[in-house]
Protein backbone atom coordinates (compact mmCIF):
# COMPACT_ATOMS: atom_id res chain seq x y z
CA UNK A 1 0.00 0.00 0.00
CA UNK A 2 1.30 3.44 -0.95
CA UNK A 3 1.76 6.02 1.78
CA UNK A 4 -0.93 7.97 -0.06
CA UNK A 5 -3.51 5.36 0.92
CA UNK A 6 -2.45 5.19 4.55
CA UNK A 7 -3.91 6.77 7.65
CA UNK A 8 -1.50 7.21 10.57
CA UNK A 9 -2.49 7.27 14.24
CA UNK A 10 -0.30 9.21 16.66
CA UNK A 11 0.26 7.99 20.21
CA UNK A 12 1.90 10.06 22.92
CA UNK A 13 3.18 7.12 25.00
CA UNK A 14 3.29 8.93 28.36
CA UNK A 15 -0.44 9.54 28.08
CA UNK A 16 -1.96 6.53 26.31
CA UNK A 17 -2.09 3.73 28.90
CA UNK A 18 -0.27 3.05 32.15
CA UNK A 19 0.14 -0.65 32.95
CA UNK A 20 1.88 -0.50 36.34
CA UNK A 21 0.13 2.25 38.29
CA UNK A 22 2.97 4.76 38.34
CA UNK A 23 0.87 7.35 36.54
CA UNK A 24 2.97 7.35 33.35
CA UNK A 25 2.01 5.56 30.15
CA UNK A 26 4.22 2.72 28.97
CA UNK A 27 4.72 0.13 26.25
CA UNK A 28 2.87 -2.65 28.05
CA UNK A 29 -0.09 -0.34 28.37
CA UNK A 30 -0.06 0.26 24.61
CA UNK A 31 0.13 -3.51 24.04
CA UNK A 32 -3.03 -3.91 26.13
CA UNK A 33 -4.79 -1.40 23.88
CA UNK A 34 -3.76 -2.87 20.52
CA UNK A 35 -7.30 -4.29 20.00
CA UNK A 36 -8.69 -0.75 20.29
CA UNK A 37 -6.15 0.60 17.80
CA UNK A 38 -6.98 -2.24 15.42
CA UNK A 39 -10.69 -1.52 15.74
CA UNK A 40 -10.10 2.08 14.70
CA UNK A 41 -8.18 0.75 11.71
CA UNK A 42 -5.10 2.90 10.96
CA UNK A 43 -2.30 1.57 8.79
CA UNK A 44 0.53 2.80 10.99
CA UNK A 45 1.10 4.18 14.49
CA UNK A 46 3.51 7.04 15.10
CA UNK A 47 4.96 6.96 18.59
CA UNK A 48 6.47 10.03 20.20
CA UNK A 49 9.93 9.23 21.60
CA UNK A 50 10.28 6.65 24.37
CA UNK A 51 14.06 6.45 24.26
CA UNK A 52 16.20 6.93 27.36
CA UNK A 53 15.72 10.54 28.42
CA UNK A 54 15.85 12.78 31.50
CA UNK A 55 12.39 13.96 30.35
CA UNK A 56 13.17 17.66 30.49
CA UNK A 57 11.11 17.93 27.27
CA UNK A 58 9.06 14.75 27.63
CA UNK A 59 11.35 12.53 25.58
CA UNK A 60 12.47 15.05 22.97
CA UNK A 61 15.72 15.28 24.91
CA UNK A 62 17.19 11.92 23.92
CA UNK A 63 20.05 10.48 25.97
CA UNK A 64 20.29 7.16 24.08
CA UNK A 65 18.73 6.60 20.65
CA UNK A 66 19.09 2.82 20.84
CA UNK A 67 17.58 2.11 24.25
CA UNK A 68 14.08 2.24 25.76
CA UNK A 69 13.58 4.49 28.76
CA UNK A 70 13.00 2.21 31.79
CA UNK A 71 9.87 4.16 32.71
CA UNK A 72 8.41 3.10 29.36
CA UNK A 73 9.46 -0.55 29.31
CA UNK A 74 12.07 -2.81 27.79
CA UNK A 75 13.32 -3.80 24.36
CA UNK A 76 11.37 -7.05 24.78
CA UNK A 77 8.21 -5.01 25.36
CA UNK A 78 8.90 -3.04 22.20
CA UNK A 79 9.43 -6.19 20.13
CA UNK A 80 6.15 -7.56 21.48
CA UNK A 81 4.34 -4.32 20.63
CA UNK A 82 5.70 -4.24 17.07
CA UNK A 83 4.61 -7.86 16.59
CA UNK A 84 1.16 -7.25 18.09
CA UNK A 85 0.52 -4.36 15.72
CA UNK A 86 1.95 -6.27 12.76
CA UNK A 87 -0.59 -9.03 13.43
CA UNK A 88 -3.21 -6.45 12.44
CA UNK A 89 -1.16 -5.16 9.47
CA UNK A 90 -0.32 -1.98 11.37
CA UNK A 91 3.18 -0.58 10.97
CA UNK A 92 5.26 1.34 13.50
CA UNK A 93 6.67 4.85 12.99
CA UNK A 94 9.40 6.15 15.31
CA UNK A 95 10.12 9.76 16.15
CA UNK A 96 13.74 10.66 15.38
CA UNK A 97 14.98 13.76 17.23
CA UNK A 98 18.10 14.45 15.18
CA UNK A 99 18.54 18.22 15.50
CA UNK A 100 19.72 17.92 19.10
CA UNK A 101 20.47 15.48 21.91
CA UNK A 102 20.07 15.64 25.64
CA UNK A 103 23.05 17.09 27.44
CA UNK A 104 23.03 13.75 29.29
CA UNK A 105 23.78 11.89 26.06
CA UNK A 106 27.12 10.07 26.08
CA UNK A 107 28.30 12.20 23.17
CA UNK A 108 27.79 15.43 25.10
CA UNK A 109 29.25 14.05 28.34
CA UNK A 110 32.36 12.91 26.50
CA UNK A 111 32.60 16.28 24.78
CA UNK A 112 32.61 17.92 28.21
CA UNK A 113 35.54 15.72 29.30
CA UNK A 114 37.55 17.18 26.44
CA UNK A 115 37.29 14.44 23.78
CA UNK A 116 37.70 16.41 20.56
CA UNK A 117 35.83 13.82 18.50
CA UNK A 118 32.64 14.41 20.48
CA UNK A 119 33.17 18.11 20.92
CA UNK A 120 32.99 18.20 17.12
CA UNK A 121 29.54 16.56 17.32
CA UNK A 122 28.09 19.79 18.73
CA UNK A 123 27.97 23.47 17.79
CA UNK A 124 30.39 25.03 20.27
CA UNK A 125 31.79 28.52 19.87
CA UNK A 126 33.90 31.01 21.83
CA UNK A 127 32.32 34.22 23.13
CA UNK A 128 31.51 36.95 20.65
CA UNK A 129 33.86 39.87 19.98
CA UNK A 130 32.26 41.80 22.84
CA UNK A 131 32.89 38.94 25.25
CA UNK A 132 29.21 37.99 25.29
CA UNK A 133 27.26 35.27 23.55
CA UNK A 134 28.42 34.05 20.10
CA UNK A 135 25.35 35.56 18.37
CA UNK A 136 21.87 36.95 19.03
CA UNK A 137 19.84 33.81 18.35
CA UNK A 138 17.00 33.03 20.71
CA UNK A 139 15.74 29.70 21.98
CA UNK A 140 12.33 28.63 20.79
CA UNK A 141 11.52 28.00 24.45
CA UNK A 142 12.50 31.54 25.42
CA UNK A 143 15.80 33.17 26.33
CA UNK A 144 19.21 32.99 24.60
CA UNK A 145 20.05 29.99 22.41
CA UNK A 146 23.50 29.67 24.01
CA UNK A 147 24.66 28.26 27.35
CA UNK A 148 28.14 27.87 28.85
CA UNK A 149 29.92 24.71 27.74
CA UNK A 150 31.09 23.49 31.11
CA UNK A 151 33.95 25.60 32.48
CA UNK A 152 35.71 25.95 29.13
CA UNK A 153 34.65 29.55 28.59
CA UNK A 154 32.91 28.52 25.35
CA UNK A 155 29.19 28.23 24.62
CA UNK A 156 27.05 25.51 23.01
CA UNK A 157 24.00 26.12 20.83
CA UNK A 158 20.55 24.95 21.88
CA UNK A 159 17.63 26.11 19.76
CA UNK A 160 15.30 24.61 22.37
CA UNK A 161 15.85 23.93 26.08
CA UNK A 162 19.40 24.33 27.49
CA UNK A 163 19.38 20.57 28.11
CA UNK A 164 18.91 19.98 24.34
CA UNK A 165 22.24 20.64 22.63
CA UNK A 166 22.17 21.08 18.85
CA UNK A 167 24.37 18.62 16.99
CA UNK A 168 26.59 19.70 14.10
CA UNK A 169 25.35 18.09 10.90
CA UNK A 170 28.26 19.67 9.04
CA UNK A 171 30.33 16.89 10.63
CA UNK A 172 30.15 13.74 8.43
CA UNK A 173 30.57 11.58 11.54
CA UNK A 174 27.31 12.97 12.93
CA UNK A 175 25.49 12.18 9.70
CA UNK A 176 26.83 8.61 9.77
CA UNK A 177 25.66 8.24 13.37
CA UNK A 178 22.15 9.29 12.42
CA UNK A 179 21.99 6.82 9.51
CA UNK A 180 23.24 4.05 11.78
CA UNK A 181 20.48 4.83 14.29
CA UNK A 182 17.80 4.60 11.59
CA UNK A 183 19.25 1.31 10.36
CA UNK A 184 19.29 -0.05 13.92
CA UNK A 185 15.54 0.46 14.17
CA UNK A 186 14.87 -0.80 10.66
CA UNK A 187 16.46 -4.06 11.80
CA UNK A 188 13.95 -4.13 14.68
CA UNK A 189 10.98 -3.98 12.34
CA UNK A 190 10.26 -0.25 12.41
CA UNK A 191 8.78 0.77 9.06
CA UNK A 192 8.24 4.50 9.48
CA UNK A 193 10.19 7.51 10.66
CA UNK A 194 9.09 10.99 11.63
CA UNK A 195 11.99 13.46 11.78
CA UNK A 196 11.63 16.18 14.38
CA UNK A 197 12.33 19.80 13.25
CA UNK A 198 14.52 18.32 10.53
CA UNK A 199 14.72 21.54 8.49
CA UNK A 200 16.77 23.17 11.26
CA UNK A 201 19.81 20.89 10.89
CA UNK A 202 21.75 23.10 8.47
CA UNK A 203 23.28 26.17 10.12
CA UNK A 204 25.81 28.36 8.33
CA UNK A 205 29.40 27.82 9.44
CA UNK A 206 29.82 31.44 10.52
CA UNK A 207 26.65 31.43 12.70
CA UNK A 208 26.10 35.11 12.02
CA UNK A 209 23.72 37.15 14.13
CA UNK A 210 20.49 38.18 12.47
CA UNK A 211 20.42 41.82 11.35
CA UNK A 212 18.46 44.31 13.42
CA UNK A 213 14.74 43.77 12.98
CA UNK A 214 15.17 40.33 11.36
CA UNK A 215 13.78 37.25 13.08
CA UNK A 216 16.78 35.06 14.04
CA UNK A 217 14.87 31.99 12.81
CA UNK A 218 15.68 32.88 9.22
CA UNK A 219 19.34 32.31 10.02
CA UNK A 220 18.94 28.60 10.70
CA UNK A 221 15.69 27.49 9.02
CA UNK A 222 15.72 25.60 5.68
CA UNK A 223 19.49 25.96 5.43
CA UNK A 224 21.43 25.35 2.25
CA UNK A 225 22.39 21.74 3.06
CA UNK A 226 19.09 20.30 4.32
CA UNK A 227 18.17 18.72 0.96
CA UNK A 228 21.65 17.33 0.50
CA UNK A 229 21.80 15.80 3.96
CA UNK A 230 18.30 14.34 3.72
CA UNK A 231 19.24 12.66 0.44
CA UNK A 232 22.36 11.31 2.10
CA UNK A 233 20.30 9.96 5.01
CA UNK A 234 17.75 8.49 2.58
CA UNK A 235 20.38 6.67 0.56
CA UNK A 236 22.22 5.37 3.63
CA UNK A 237 19.20 4.13 5.58
CA UNK A 238 15.44 4.15 5.02
CA UNK A 239 15.71 4.62 1.27
CA UNK A 240 17.16 1.11 0.99
CA UNK A 241 13.87 -0.35 2.30
CA UNK A 242 11.09 0.59 -0.15
CA UNK A 243 8.22 -0.07 2.28
CA UNK A 244 9.26 2.61 4.76
CA UNK A 245 7.18 5.76 5.27
CA UNK A 246 8.89 9.02 6.21
CA UNK A 247 7.64 12.43 7.26
CA UNK A 248 9.55 15.54 8.24
CA UNK A 249 8.44 18.16 10.72
CA UNK A 250 9.22 21.49 9.11
CA UNK A 251 9.49 24.56 11.31
CA UNK A 252 8.69 28.04 9.91
CA UNK A 253 9.02 26.76 6.36
CA UNK A 254 7.67 27.53 2.88
CA UNK A 255 5.72 25.68 0.22
CA UNK A 256 8.68 25.70 -2.17
CA UNK A 257 10.97 24.15 0.42
CA UNK A 258 8.39 21.51 1.35
CA UNK A 259 7.89 20.62 -2.29
CA UNK A 260 11.61 20.00 -2.52
CA UNK A 261 11.70 17.90 0.65
CA UNK A 262 8.80 15.67 -0.47
CA UNK A 263 9.00 15.49 -4.27
CA UNK A 264 9.58 11.76 -4.98
CA UNK A 265 12.39 12.26 -7.48
CA UNK A 266 14.46 14.14 -4.90
CA UNK A 267 14.95 11.01 -2.73
CA UNK A 268 14.38 12.82 0.55
CA UNK A 269 11.07 12.31 2.42
CA UNK A 270 7.60 11.03 1.55
CA UNK A 271 5.72 13.92 3.13
CA UNK A 272 6.02 16.95 5.38
CA UNK A 273 4.27 18.59 8.31
CA UNK A 274 3.89 22.34 8.09
CA UNK A 275 2.25 24.54 10.72
CA UNK A 276 1.04 27.58 8.83
CA UNK A 277 -2.62 26.55 9.14
CA UNK A 278 -2.16 26.22 12.91
CA UNK A 279 -1.08 29.85 13.21
CA UNK A 280 -4.22 31.42 11.78
CA UNK A 281 -5.29 32.41 15.28
CA UNK A 282 -1.88 33.84 16.22
CA UNK A 283 -2.09 37.67 16.28
CA UNK A 284 0.80 38.95 14.15
CA UNK A 285 2.33 35.48 14.31
CA UNK A 286 2.64 35.50 18.11
CA UNK A 287 1.86 32.17 19.76
CA UNK A 288 1.59 33.51 23.30
CA UNK A 289 -1.22 35.95 22.56
CA UNK A 290 -4.92 35.61 21.85
CA UNK A 291 -7.03 36.73 18.91
CA UNK A 292 -10.43 35.76 17.49
CA UNK A 293 -10.36 32.80 15.12
CA UNK A 294 -11.55 33.55 11.60
CA UNK A 295 -12.72 30.23 10.09
CA UNK A 296 -12.13 31.04 6.44
CA UNK A 297 -8.53 32.01 7.21
CA UNK A 298 -8.04 28.33 8.02
CA UNK A 299 -9.69 27.35 4.75
CA UNK A 300 -7.55 29.73 2.71
CA UNK A 301 -4.33 28.47 4.30
CA UNK A 302 -5.26 24.82 3.77
CA UNK A 303 -6.08 25.65 0.16
CA UNK A 304 -2.81 27.51 -0.36
CA UNK A 305 -0.78 24.50 0.78
CA UNK A 306 -2.95 21.95 -1.00
CA UNK A 307 -2.64 23.84 -4.28
CA UNK A 308 1.02 24.72 -3.91
CA UNK A 309 2.14 21.23 -2.95
CA UNK A 310 0.10 19.70 -5.77
CA UNK A 311 1.52 22.12 -8.34
CA UNK A 312 5.07 21.28 -7.26
CA UNK A 313 4.57 17.54 -6.91
CA UNK A 314 5.03 17.51 -3.13
CA UNK A 315 2.93 15.72 -0.51
CA UNK A 316 1.36 17.03 2.68
CA UNK A 317 0.96 15.27 6.00
CA UNK A 318 -2.58 16.29 6.98
CA UNK A 319 -3.38 17.13 10.60
CA UNK A 320 -5.06 19.63 12.89
CA UNK A 321 -3.67 18.40 16.19
CA UNK A 322 -0.66 16.69 17.69
CA UNK A 323 1.31 16.53 20.93
CA UNK A 324 2.50 20.13 20.49
CA UNK A 325 -0.88 21.73 19.76
CA UNK A 326 -4.06 22.48 21.72
CA UNK A 327 -6.96 20.26 20.81
CA UNK A 328 -8.26 21.22 17.37
CA UNK A 329 -11.83 20.88 18.58
CA UNK A 330 -11.34 23.77 21.02
CA UNK A 331 -9.56 25.93 18.46
CA UNK A 332 -11.54 25.39 15.28
CA UNK A 333 -14.90 24.04 16.40
CA UNK A 334 -17.43 24.32 19.19
CA UNK A 335 -16.32 21.97 21.97
CA UNK A 336 -19.56 22.41 23.89
CA UNK A 337 -22.79 22.91 21.92
CA UNK A 338 -21.60 21.18 18.74
CA UNK A 339 -18.80 18.93 19.99
CA UNK A 340 -19.76 15.86 17.95
CA UNK A 341 -20.56 17.84 14.82
CA UNK A 342 -17.37 19.91 15.07
CA UNK A 343 -15.18 16.85 15.64
CA UNK A 344 -16.59 14.94 12.68
CA UNK A 345 -16.59 17.99 10.39
CA UNK A 346 -12.92 18.70 11.09
CA UNK A 347 -12.08 15.05 10.53
CA UNK A 348 -13.89 15.01 7.18
CA UNK A 349 -12.19 18.21 6.04
CA UNK A 350 -8.70 16.83 6.76
CA UNK A 351 -9.13 13.21 5.70
CA UNK A 352 -10.53 13.98 2.26
CA UNK A 353 -7.82 16.47 1.29
CA UNK A 354 -4.85 15.60 -0.90
CA UNK A 355 -2.22 14.21 1.47
CA UNK A 356 -1.80 11.58 4.17
CA UNK A 357 -4.05 12.05 7.24
CA UNK A 358 -2.78 11.77 10.81
CA UNK A 359 -5.12 11.18 13.75
CA UNK A 360 -3.89 12.37 17.13
CA UNK A 361 -5.00 10.07 19.95
CA UNK A 362 -8.27 11.22 21.47
CA UNK A 363 -9.48 13.05 18.36
CA UNK A 364 -11.47 9.94 17.46
CA UNK A 365 -13.56 10.32 20.64
CA UNK A 366 -13.76 14.12 20.60
CA UNK A 367 -11.41 14.89 23.50
CA UNK A 368 -11.08 18.54 24.49
CA UNK A 369 -8.57 20.72 26.34
CA UNK A 370 -8.40 20.14 30.11
CA UNK A 371 -10.19 22.50 32.46
CA UNK A 372 -7.33 23.57 34.73
CA UNK A 373 -7.50 26.59 37.03
CA UNK A 374 -3.88 27.20 38.10
CA UNK A 375 -0.53 27.31 36.30
CA UNK A 376 0.90 24.60 38.57
CA UNK A 377 -1.42 22.07 36.88
CA UNK A 378 0.69 22.32 33.72
CA UNK A 379 3.95 20.40 33.25
CA UNK A 380 5.00 21.85 29.87
CA UNK A 381 8.33 23.66 30.23
CA UNK A 382 7.50 25.93 27.28
CA UNK A 383 4.18 26.96 28.84
CA UNK A 384 5.68 27.64 32.26
CA UNK A 385 8.39 29.78 30.67
CA UNK A 386 5.80 31.66 28.63
CA UNK A 387 3.68 32.32 31.72
CA UNK A 388 6.65 33.82 33.54
CA UNK A 389 7.61 35.95 30.55
CA UNK A 390 4.06 37.26 30.16
CA UNK A 391 3.88 38.21 33.82
CA UNK A 392 7.29 39.84 33.66
CA UNK A 393 6.08 41.85 30.65
CA UNK A 394 3.19 43.27 32.66
CA UNK A 395 0.32 40.83 32.20
CA UNK A 396 -1.77 39.99 35.26
CA UNK A 397 -1.72 36.42 36.53
CA UNK A 398 -5.21 35.87 35.10
CA UNK A 399 -4.26 37.31 31.70
CA UNK A 400 -1.11 35.20 31.50
CA UNK A 401 -3.00 32.09 32.57
CA UNK A 402 -5.69 32.64 29.92
CA UNK A 403 -3.05 32.73 27.19
CA UNK A 404 -1.21 29.65 28.46
CA UNK A 405 -4.45 27.72 28.94
CA UNK A 406 -5.33 28.29 25.29
CA UNK A 407 -1.89 27.59 23.84
CA UNK A 408 -0.02 25.06 25.97
CA UNK A 409 1.13 21.75 24.57
CA UNK A 410 -0.26 20.04 27.67
CA UNK A 411 -3.77 20.52 26.26
CA UNK A 412 -3.07 17.55 23.99
CA UNK A 413 -0.99 15.60 26.49
CA UNK A 414 -3.62 14.81 29.10
CA UNK A 415 -4.20 11.05 29.43
CA UNK A 416 -6.37 9.15 27.01
CA UNK A 417 -9.81 8.94 28.57
CA UNK A 418 -10.86 5.30 28.52
CA UNK A 419 -13.67 5.49 31.08
CA UNK A 420 -15.24 7.82 33.64
CA UNK A 421 -13.14 6.74 36.64
CA UNK A 422 -10.91 9.24 38.50
CA UNK A 423 -7.87 7.99 36.58
CA UNK A 424 -9.88 7.89 33.32
CA UNK A 425 -8.98 4.21 32.92
CA UNK A 426 -5.47 5.39 32.09
CA UNK A 427 -3.92 4.53 35.45
CA UNK A 428 -4.75 3.06 38.84
CA UNK A 429 -2.33 5.59 40.36
CA UNK A 430 -1.98 9.34 40.14
CA UNK A 431 -1.71 10.42 36.48
CA UNK A 432 1.32 12.51 35.59
CA UNK A 433 -1.07 15.04 34.03
CA UNK A 434 -4.63 15.18 35.27
CA UNK A 435 -7.69 14.47 33.11
CA UNK A 436 -10.65 16.75 33.86
CA UNK A 437 -13.78 15.79 31.91
CA UNK A 438 -13.66 12.01 31.53
CA UNK A 439 -17.14 11.77 33.07
CA UNK A 440 -18.51 13.14 29.80
CA UNK A 441 -15.92 12.13 27.18
CA UNK A 442 -14.39 8.66 27.21
CA UNK A 443 -13.80 5.65 24.98
CA UNK A 444 -16.30 3.37 26.72
CA UNK A 445 -19.20 5.78 26.20
CA UNK A 446 -18.10 6.69 22.69
CA UNK A 447 -17.96 3.08 21.51
CA UNK A 448 -21.35 2.37 23.10
CA UNK A 449 -23.25 5.46 22.07
CA UNK A 450 -21.12 7.90 20.07
CA UNK A 451 -20.76 8.88 16.43
CA UNK A 452 -17.23 10.29 16.29
CA UNK A 453 -15.26 7.02 16.42
CA UNK A 454 -17.45 5.38 13.77
CA UNK A 455 -17.07 8.43 11.55
CA UNK A 456 -13.28 8.10 11.70
CA UNK A 457 -13.57 4.41 10.84
CA UNK A 458 -15.60 5.32 7.77
CA UNK A 459 -13.09 7.98 6.66
CA UNK A 460 -10.27 5.43 6.94
CA UNK A 461 -12.28 2.95 4.87
CA UNK A 462 -13.05 5.50 2.18
CA UNK A 463 -9.37 6.42 1.72
CA UNK A 464 -8.65 2.78 0.88
CA UNK A 465 -11.68 2.18 -1.30
CA UNK A 466 -12.22 5.43 -3.23
CA UNK A 467 -9.17 5.99 -5.47
CA UNK A 468 -9.73 9.71 -5.96
CA UNK A 469 -9.39 10.38 -2.21
CA UNK A 470 -5.85 9.00 -2.11
CA UNK A 471 -4.71 9.80 -5.63
CA UNK A 472 -7.06 12.35 -7.13
CA UNK A 473 -6.33 15.97 -7.90
CA UNK A 474 -7.36 18.86 -5.69
CA UNK A 475 -9.25 22.01 -6.66
CA UNK A 476 -10.94 24.56 -4.39
CA UNK A 477 -14.57 25.51 -4.88
CA UNK A 478 -16.11 28.89 -4.03
CA UNK A 479 -13.24 29.86 -1.75
CA UNK A 480 -14.92 33.24 -1.22
CA UNK A 481 -17.79 31.63 0.74
CA UNK A 482 -18.18 33.11 4.23
CA UNK A 483 -18.75 29.82 6.05
CA UNK A 484 -17.89 26.81 3.87
CA UNK A 485 -14.60 25.28 2.82
CA UNK A 486 -15.37 23.23 -0.28
CA UNK A 487 -13.12 21.40 -2.72
CA UNK A 488 -13.12 18.78 -5.46
CA UNK A 489 -11.12 15.55 -5.60
CA UNK A 490 -11.98 14.58 -9.18
CA UNK A 491 -15.11 12.41 -8.69
CA UNK A 492 -15.62 13.59 -5.09
CA UNK A 493 -16.96 16.93 -3.88
CA UNK A 494 -16.46 17.95 -0.25
CA UNK A 495 -18.20 20.79 1.60
CA UNK A 496 -17.53 21.65 5.25
CA UNK A 497 -19.43 24.29 7.19
CA UNK A 498 -16.78 25.76 9.50
CA UNK A 499 -19.33 27.71 11.55
CA UNK A 500 -22.46 27.32 13.67
CA UNK A 501 -24.49 29.21 11.08
CA UNK A 502 -26.77 27.16 8.79
CA UNK A 503 -25.82 27.91 5.22
CA UNK A 504 -25.85 26.63 1.66
CA UNK A 505 -23.42 26.44 -1.22
CA UNK A 506 -23.85 26.09 -4.96
CA UNK A 507 -22.79 22.71 -6.30
CA UNK A 508 -20.47 22.31 -9.28
CA UNK A 509 -22.58 21.41 -12.28
CA UNK A 510 -21.10 17.92 -12.56
CA UNK A 511 -22.29 17.17 -9.03
CA UNK A 512 -25.90 18.15 -9.50
CA UNK A 513 -27.88 15.26 -8.06
CA UNK A 514 -24.74 13.39 -6.99
CA UNK A 515 -24.95 10.73 -4.28
CA UNK A 516 -23.78 11.22 -0.68
CA UNK A 517 -20.47 9.52 0.10
CA UNK A 518 -20.23 10.51 3.76
CA UNK A 519 -22.20 12.86 5.99
CA UNK A 520 -21.43 13.76 9.60
CA UNK A 521 -25.11 14.29 10.40
CA UNK A 522 -27.12 11.10 10.99
CA UNK A 523 -30.21 12.12 9.03
CA UNK A 524 -30.50 12.37 5.28
CA UNK A 525 -29.55 15.87 4.27
CA UNK A 526 -31.00 17.89 1.45
CA UNK A 527 -28.28 17.55 -1.18
CA UNK A 528 -30.53 19.12 -3.77
CA UNK A 529 -29.89 19.22 -7.47
CA UNK A 530 -27.84 22.40 -7.65
CA UNK A 531 -27.36 23.55 -4.06
CA UNK A 532 -26.16 21.91 -0.85
CA UNK A 533 -27.74 22.96 2.44
CA UNK A 534 -25.52 22.60 5.48
CA UNK A 535 -26.41 22.61 9.18
CA UNK A 536 -23.98 23.95 11.80
CA UNK A 537 -20.59 22.29 11.43
CA UNK A 538 -21.95 19.88 8.85
CA UNK A 539 -19.62 18.16 6.40
CA UNK A 540 -20.86 16.32 3.34
CA UNK A 541 -19.00 14.56 0.55
CA UNK A 542 -20.72 13.69 -2.72
CA UNK A 543 -19.54 11.29 -5.38
CA UNK A 544 -20.37 11.12 -9.06
CA UNK A 545 -21.60 7.89 -10.55
CA UNK A 546 -22.49 6.19 -7.25
CA UNK A 547 -25.88 5.12 -6.07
Amino acid sequence: MSFRNKVIYQIYPRSFQDSDGDGVGDLRGIIDRVPYIAELGPDMVWFNPFFVSPQRDNGYDVADYRAIDPTMGTMADLDELIAALAAHDIGVMFDMVFNHTSTEHEWFRRALTGEQRYRDYYIIRPPGPDGGLPNNWESKFGGPAWSPFGDTGDYYLHLFDPTQADVDWRNPAVRREMADIVNFWLDHGVTGFRFDVINLISKDADLASSPAGVDPRVMYTDGEHVDEWLRELHDASFGTVPATVTVGEMSSTSIDRCVSYSRPGNRELDMVFNFHHLKVDYPEGQKWALAPYEPMALARTLDEWATGMQDGGGWNALFLGNHDQPRALDRFGDAHTYRVESATMLATMIHLLRGTPFIYMGEEIGMTDPEYAVIDSYMDVEARNAYSLLVDAGATDDEAFAVVAARTRDNARTPMQWDDSPGAGFTTGTPWLAPTNQEHINVRDELAHGRIFRHYQELIRLRREVPDIADGSYAPWRLDHEHVYAYLRDSVFVACNLTQEPTSIELPEQFHGASPLINNYPDDSDTGQSELHLAPYQAVALVKGES
